[in-house]
């Protein structure tokens, strides 16, 4: 097994190798605005430092957010790309549950990362391995009383502490958890979903409703 991770469904643009037993190598960048410009020299150079060839990954797996839909989908068709190329299996998982992942809290608690337009998404665990509810998008005020009391991991606990007052790390996803929880369901006989983005909502590009086509005559 050599499976190579990646996730753009936040501002971290990061990527992993795990051979089945542990990490190998790995590559975290915070940067919201440059996805597309730094996902392939970090997938080159995780390749390179673990001294392994791109076609001797036998499996992709992919951060499927939830996300904003411009960074997300660069990491998305990155992944079915390379599923394609190399002719391997694509395994999506959720973002927040890596991040969940990555956290070293006993018992339940939140994770949650920056939405942006004053909001995050967000999930409740039961603990770092098992979701309590579906991913969701809200405004921090909107959930204080379903998080009350509860630590949280993520941007966006870290961004709204009057809600989340109780943060903690990790702050960012990494692709390594991403693979280690990838590997951990596959061994338990689990089959990771399909590669599918969790938006949550429309992008923020949109056309305008009043706009008019102009044909020449």
């Amino acid at each position: 097994m050599l499976l190579l991770a990646l996730d753009t469904a936040t501002p971290a643009v990061t990527v992993a190798l795990h051979d089945g037993e542990s990490v190998v190598a790995s590559s975290s960048q915070v940067d919201a605005r440059r996805h597309g410009e730094l996902l392939l020299p970090a997938v080159d150079r995780v390749l390179a430092e673990a001294g392994r060839k791109l076609d001797a990954v036998t499996g992709i797996v992919v951060g499927v957010g939830p996300g904003p839909y411009t960074g997300l989908r660069v990491g998305l068709m990155t992944a079915d790309t390379f599923g394609l190329v190399l002719g391997v299996p694509v395994y999506g998982l959720c973002t927040l549950d890596a991040l969940a992942y990555a956290s070293c809290i006993e018992g339940p608690f939140v994770a949650a990362t920056d939405a942006r337009r004053k909001e995050v998404y967000w999930a409740r665990y039961a603990d770092r391995r098992t979701r309590v509810t579906e991913s969701a998008v809200d405004r921090p005020a909107d959930i204080a009383d379903q998080v009350a009391g509860l630590p949280a991991v993520g941007a966006g606990a870290r961004l709204y502490p009057d809600t989340f007052p109780n943060a903690h790390e990790p702050e960012h996803v990494s692709a390594a958890a991403l693979a280690s929880l990838a590997v951990e369901k596959l061994e338990a006989g689990e089959e990771p979903a399909a590669p599918r983005p969790l938006y949550l909502r429309r992008p923020d590009a949109q056309v305008p409703k009043n706009y008019k086509v102009v044909t020449p005559k």
